[in-house]
């Protein structure tokens, strides 16, 4: 009989946690108002985007990044209306950095979660900036393509900061927190 992979109580309550804390982390944030109509933000959510996805695997820290950012939209009037695009968007950055880690054949170290944040925040700031472009941009605030490329082009700046603390942070964080799970026996699997 082949062995079905189940959905613990721990898992959940994992995947809760992970969540709240995306939540969380992106409530710390720096929003900075552009000029072509719009907002742009310094913020901490897509360290535990990354995070959920390493330390759940594809789906779960999928849904844990995708669920905790759509929460979050939803509590903020301003993003209310695209928390839908939010949960897609970041739930393939928790998607994708946990394909990248169930993807290394051996134990998982430091390189391989820096190589999945990697991923992940690639992924998410294409996706970010195609939805700036093609929804925010062109769709909702009816902007000229040459003015909704210059708003993309505004947000780049938050982006990329964004991607490059969650390259910095989450690998260690994940690390760390994997280390502490093994020694005090218990397990994420």
């Amino acid at each position: 009989m082949k062995n079905k992979e189940t959905l613990s109580t721990r898992k959940l309550v994992l995947t809760a946690l992970l969540a709240a804390l995306v939540v969380v982390g992106s409530a710390l944030r720096i929003t900075i108002p552009i000029d072509i109509g719009g907002t742009t933000s310094f913020h901490l959510g897509n360290i535990m985007c990354a995070l959920s996805g390493i330390l759940l695997g594809p789906w779960l820290g999928g849904l844990a990044s995708g669920l905790g950012s759509m929460i979050y939209d939803m509590m903020n009037p301003l993003y209310i209306s695209e928390c839908w695009l939010t949960f897609l968007t970041k739930g393939a950055y928790g998607l994708v950095a946990g394909l990248v880690i169930r993807g290394c054949k051996k134990e998982w170290s430091y390189g391989w979660a820096s190589l999945a944040t990697a991923a992940g925040a690639v992924t998410y700031a294409a996706l970010y900036l195609a939805k700036s472009y093609f929804y925010s941009g062109l769709l909702i605030k009816g902007l000229t393509p040459d003015a909704a490329w210059l708003s993309v082009v505004a947000k780049l700046p938050a982006t990329a900061f964004n991607a490059v603390i969650a390259y910095i942070f989450a690998p260690m964080l994940a690390v760390a927190i994997r280390k502490a799970l093994r020694e005090s026996s218990l397990r994420l699997e």
